[in-house]
């Protein structure tokens, strides 16, 4: 076979195949013209679905609107039918100015002029209205006016609406806070006991305390804040407490034994007593500066170890790069507390100067975990201060009772967040001034102290577990000129239990004296007769304490805390001098709490806590109270807000 057939019988195959090719591509465009050709005859023989019957139960269903011909110039209102029921149009302008949900005052907007005509607009036209504070709602049973009693709807008393213009509001808070607490702690016989016959240092430490607080938040403000910071505010909130007290011993409650064992008493005190002035924004992203005076709450770290307060001051505050970084920068006066209240007194300074900063950096490192740097500086003056029982809070009542002044400066650092699913809180103070005589050491004395404190927690579904470590340098020759024990500002740490744990919650005295060993609401074993009233103490002995905690979301109302606290002092050389003791054991005890949170409306309207702690003293305890068997505290706090 020839070169030149082999070539002819090739082109002969490829004109075949291609032939085949188009008459396959042919069949394919009939059959798909027949389908498409049926489809449109059956479309074109149905018929539309007749219209929804009227009584339909359907309650999404809208019917079209009827339009009846009516005279010229008469507006054709449409109406609508849902479930049997018909409503027609409300009034553009009815809508805008009194149709809003809420307890409200009239608008302040002006109704514009009638005009002959006005155009026909339905249900799905957009409506124009001349006060977004007042947007009206369509009839439904779901959406019931409001009232001032009613804090669940919309209320001008919240500030949900403006009460002057289009953006200055008015919001009152009120709140009931009611606490019931019994507790049993080591309480000195004092120079009359109150069972005669009985000769022991100390005697009945059962005490009942009953303390109820009636608060009231009122703000006025400028700015829409859903968008940017307030313009300006003005806050004040008095608090009137009604406080008892029944001890087990005389000279608890008062100086003078004549005066029994309880007592009734009352104040009435400014919590919150400020104004704010936002001065610029930093980006167009709403970053600030702003600068509030007055009483204020402030709170330096993230738990609160060294500074937290509501008191006399001034704050410069704000943020930057989209509030990644927070800063504040507050000089305080402090004001002296009420004895028995715990509030603030009516503007008697404490001559006590404090300045403190700090900078908040989120997601550093890695998101979710944000760390705090804080400088503090405070400055005690000479002076002498008696409570309002009679005793003396300043100087403290041991060694040297000359008045003398501290200049203490603090530097920290501290973290928060989370580090995959491990949870981490640490914080970490270093202390450096001069007290020009401390009482316990009887001489000038230079402070260099530490507090460390460390939280791991982990979280598996509704639980959480946490292991915790706190210390605090102790003093250990209180005769030298070294002062190395730890003391804070105004601590009122959230830290081993907080406001369950029998050592936080509890205060004790230093033995047998007219001071004390720490100060309710607090950590540190300072000997100052008074964290409210009285000076900071750097001989002091110190503090480690080991935690394990469980906290669990019971329900999604119903939270449960439980802790387990180990104690014991970093040195016991300044007991050894204050009490004239030889080598008292470091050893404190166990300090075991449960505590519940229930909100029984899901919210903080109602809030019922209650908690219980056992104490069981160790060899150190025995060494200062003679007390070897368990000690307790209970107690049970209720919050309503309106």
């Amino acid at each position: 076979m020839t070169i030149r057939s082999i070539y002819h019988r090739r082109n002969t195959l490829a004109l075949g195949l291609a032939s085949c090719t188009c008459i396959r591509a042919g069949v394919k465009l009939c059959l798909l013209f027949i389908v498409l050709s049926s489809a449109t005859a059956v479309h074109a023989g149905e018929k539309e679905p007749p219209p929804p019957a009227k009584d339909s139960k359907d309650p999404f269903l809208f019917l079209e609107e009827h339009k009846e011909e009516k005279p010229k110039g008469e507006v054709v209102q449409p109406v609508r039918e849902l479930e049997g029921e018909t409503t027609e149009l409300i009034d553009l302008y009815a809508t805008s100015r009194e149709g809003a949900t809420g307890f409200k005052p009239k608008s302040r907007v002006r109704k514009p002029a009638q005009t002959p005509e006005r155009p026909t607009l339905r249900l799905t036209d957009p409506l124009p209205i001349p006060d977004r504070w007042r947007i009206g709602m369509p009839q439904n049973t779901l959406r019931v006016k409001g009232d001032y009693k009613n804090p669940f709807r919309q209320n001008v008393l919240k500030g949900d609406y403006p009460i002057a213009g289009q953006d200055i509001f008015f919001a009152v808070t009120g709140t009931s806070d009611t606490v019931a607490e019994v507790h049993n702690t080591p309480t000195p016989s004092g120079v009359s006991t109150d069972q005669p016959g009985r000769f022991a240092f100390f005697g009945n430490g059962e005490q009942l305390i009953l303390q109820q607080n009636f608060v009231v938040q009122m703000e006025l403000f400028q700015g829409e804040i859903d968008f940017k910071p307030r313009e300006y505010e003005l806050r004040v909130t008095p608090v009137f407490n009604v406080n008892y007290l029944d001890v087990g011993e005389r000279n608890v409650e008062n100086i003078d034994p004549r005066k029994g064992t309880d007592r009734l008493d009352y104040q009435l005190a400014f919590q919150e007593l400020f104004i704010e002035k936002h001065l610029i924004d930093l980006s167009d992203n709403y970053d600030f500066v702003a600068l509030r005076g007055g009483i204020q709450f402030f709170n330096l770290d993230f738990r609160g170890f060294l500074f937290a307060d509501n008191n006399l001051g001034a704050r410069a505050f704000g943020n930057y790069e989209s509030n990644r970084i927070q800063y504040n920068l507050a000089w305080f006066n402090m004001l002296n507390k009420d004895t028995n209240s715990g509030l603030n007194t009516t503007f008697e300074p404490k001559d006590e100067q404090v300045i403190m900063a700090n900078v908040i950096r989120q997601d550093t490192f890695m998101k979710g975990y944000d760390i705090t740097g804080s400088l503090a500086f405070s400055s005690e003056e000479k002076s002498e201060e008696y409570n309002q029982n009679g005793v003396i809070v300043r100087p403290a009542p041991i060694g040297s009772l000359r008045p003398h002044a501290n200049k203490v400066g603090y530097v920290g650092f501290g973290g928060n967040g989370h580090i995959g699913r491990l949870n981490i809180s640490h914080q970490f103070y270093q202390a450096i001034g001069r007290d020009s005589e401390n009482p316990l050491a009887g001489r000038e004395t230079w402070i260099n102290a530490q507090m460390a404190a460390l939280e791991l927690s982990y979280d598996k579904d509704w639980m959480r577990f946490r292991a915790s470590y706190f210390y605090a340098s102790g003093d250990s020759d209180p005769t030298d000129d070294n002062a190395t024990g730890f003391d804070s500002i105004f601590d009122n740490p959230n830290f081993a239990g907080g406001q369950f744990s029998y050592w936080v919650r509890q205060g004790l005295p230093a033995g047998n004296t007219a001071t004390l060993l720490k100060s309710r609401f607090s950590l540190l074993p300072n000997l100052s007769t008074s964290k409210d009233e009285g000076q900071a103490s750097f001989v002091n002995p110190g503090l480690h304490l080991l935690n394990v905690g469980y906290d669990a979301e019971i329900l999604p109302n119903l939270k449960a805390v439980a802790n387990v606290n180990y104690l014991q002092f970093a040195n016991t050389k300044s007991l050894d001098v204050l009490l004239g003791q030889n080598n008292i054991d470091r050893r404190i005890g166990f300090d075991y709490s449960l505590g519940l949170i229930y909100r029984p409306l899901l919210n903080n309207q109602i809030i019922l806590t209650g908690g219980f702690a056992g104490f069981s003293p160790a060899e150190g305890f025995r060494d200062l109270y003679e007390k070897n068997k368990t000690l307790y505290s209970g107690f049970i706090g209720v919050t309503v807000r309106y």
